[in-house]
């Protein structure tokens, strides 16, 4: 019969019912403790064999630790920050899925308590590209020590310098040689602590204060992207010239659907702006039902500048708006980004873009931008700046992080060779993946953008079902961007 251990953080009564609950479980053979304990506390290990492991549950050191002291078949981490009730025989099941497939990590789908009701709490299945540490695992994960036996003699020891990417760096090993597989049952309860909306949670990987987690975790994927020959080394290639025609030096693009709040003030915004150049707004106008498409019929009325485009296609995202944008004769040499319930920070947005294109060899611009309330106050997090993005090693650290930054922009004849995927979500993170492959992207740090943060945001508070459909979808981009590194890298080689 195999045997499992379980880790956790101890952390009082919560606790206590926890492994009381999992001796009950006849595959439990004993409890790490991890961080501070105190004598009185022993009397809540249940009869178990115990061990204690000072230190940070997440560090390296800790990590090592409690692999090192493994002595049963089975590690079942169990993640500090959330109440869970285990669920019946839910330890044997996952023990049973990990026999039967010879997984090395397995993790479950759980129920969440909320005043008194349940729901079921889905996560998704593991790819190639969840590279990220933020991939969702629940707060269970079984592992099996035959699999990180194996992992720790093929690609090295976690270091016990890391501070808080101990399970990451070993998930990121393990998986390379052992499967990761999702049972897609709830084989337990947790009582979730962050009730933030998706729409205040996404900003937390740019939070100025966890700057040196960052760099930890960019750390460790990078040498993951070496283990796997998926890393691109500084090394660009040339922004090929174009003998194509465009009608003026740079278009703004705002793809709209049913705005009718905010797309006077955004396109007013484009329309103010000040360049030495000639630049058009190409509004591309999603079958809007209320008022969006007259207003923009009376300010083209107005302004020629304004090109008001209304696809024919019924079937288009936002990506297979901007496709409409790109490809159309209006289009100009660059393409810049402006959401339909957004702004520029001033008169002089288009023309610092521009002018980056023009210091170097970039085939894209990224700017930095500040959240804002409906009414422009700066509300937390502030400024989104993406320092982490660096020229050495920005294209790699991109397979972490949820996105690149705002606005975006785009040198027309690389983009017209690409397209955008017809998709709602993620369409410009899979442009700038396919884009930093071969070219540079070029960074403004400071704020030239505000990023209106309201009720009428398309991610401001996201069903669980569709949170995690677009998280699989950007693993999915993920995952095609790091075959084709390989394939690109291989190919360098022959």
């Amino acid at each position: 019969m195999p045997t499992v251990t379980a880790a956790l953080v101890y952390e009082g009564d919560s606790s206590r019912s926890m492994i009381n609950a999992l001796a009950a479980s006849s595959l439990v053979s004993g409890v790490i403790l991890v961080g501070e304990v105190h004598e009185t506390d022993g009397s809540a290990t249940a009869n178990l064999e115990t061990q204690n492991v000072p230190g940070d549950f997440f560090s390296g050191k800790a990590a090592a630790q409690i692999l090192d002291s493994l002595r049963s078949d089975y590690l079942l981490i169990v993640f500090p920050g959330e109440q869970i009730e285990t669920g019946a025989r839910a330890v044997e099941r996952m023990v049973q899925v990990a026999e039967d497939s010879g997984a090395g990590l397995v993790y479950s789908d759980f129920k969440d308590k909320s005043g008194g009701t349940l729901s079921d709490h889905a996560l998704i299945d593991y790819q190639l590209g969840s590279i990220r540490d933020t991939f969702d695992f629940g707060s269970m994960t079984l592992i099996s020590k035959r699999a990180v036996n194996h992992a720790i003699s093929k690609r090295g020891r976690i270091d016990d310098e890391l501070r808080w990417a101990g399970w990451y760096d070993l998930r990121l090993k393990l998986a390379l040689d052992s499967s990761v597989l999702r049972i897609p049952e709830p084989l337990y309860t947790r009582v979730p602590r962050d009730q933030r909306a998706t729409g205040e949670r996404q900003f937390d990987y740019v939070d100025p204060r966890k700057r040196d987690y960052q760099i930890e975790m960019e750390e460790v994927v990078t040498e993951h992207l070496k283990r796997i020959d998926a890393y691109l080394a500084p090394e660009f290639e040339t922004r090929p010239a174009s003998d194509q025609r465009f009608p003026v030096r740079a278009s703004i693009v705002i793809p709209v659907r049913n705005r009718e709040r905010t797309i006077k003030d955004a396109v007013t915004s484009a329309l103010a702006q000040l360049s030495s150049f000639e630049f058009n707004v190409i509004v591309v106008d999603n079958h809007s039902t209320d008022r969006t498409t007259g207003i923009l019929d009376e300010i083209a009325a107005s302004d020629s500048r304004l090109v008001h485009l209304k696809p024919t296609r019924t079937d288009l995202g936002i990506g297979g708006c901007w496709n409409e944008a790109i490809y159309s004769g209006h289009c100009g040499e660059y393409a810049v980004q402006l959401d339909s319930d957004d702004l520029y920070a001033d008169q002089n947005t288009l023309a610092r873009i521009i002018a980056k294109f023009d210091e170097g060899n970039f085939a894209m611009v990224i700017g930095s931008y500040t959240i804002v309330d409906f009414d422009l106050k700066e509300i937390p997090p502030g400024l989104i700046d993406h320092r982490e993005w660096t020229r050495e090693n920005g294209r790699n650290n991109a397979l972490r992080i949820s996105g690149l930054g705002a606005p975006r922009a785009f040198y027309v004849p690389v983009l017209r060779q690409l397209g955008f995927p017809n998709a709602s979500y993620g369409e410009d993170y899979s442009v700038a993946l396919r884009i930093s492959r071969h070219y540079e992207i070029g960074r403004i740090y400071e704020s030239i953008y505000y990023a209106r943060r309201w009720e009428g945001n398309s991610d401001a508070a996201l069903p669980l079902a569709t949170s995690n459909r677009y998280d699989a979808y950007k693993d999915h981009l993920r995952t095609v961007e790091i075959l084709a590194r390989q394939k690109m890298n291989r190919h360098e080689l022959e």
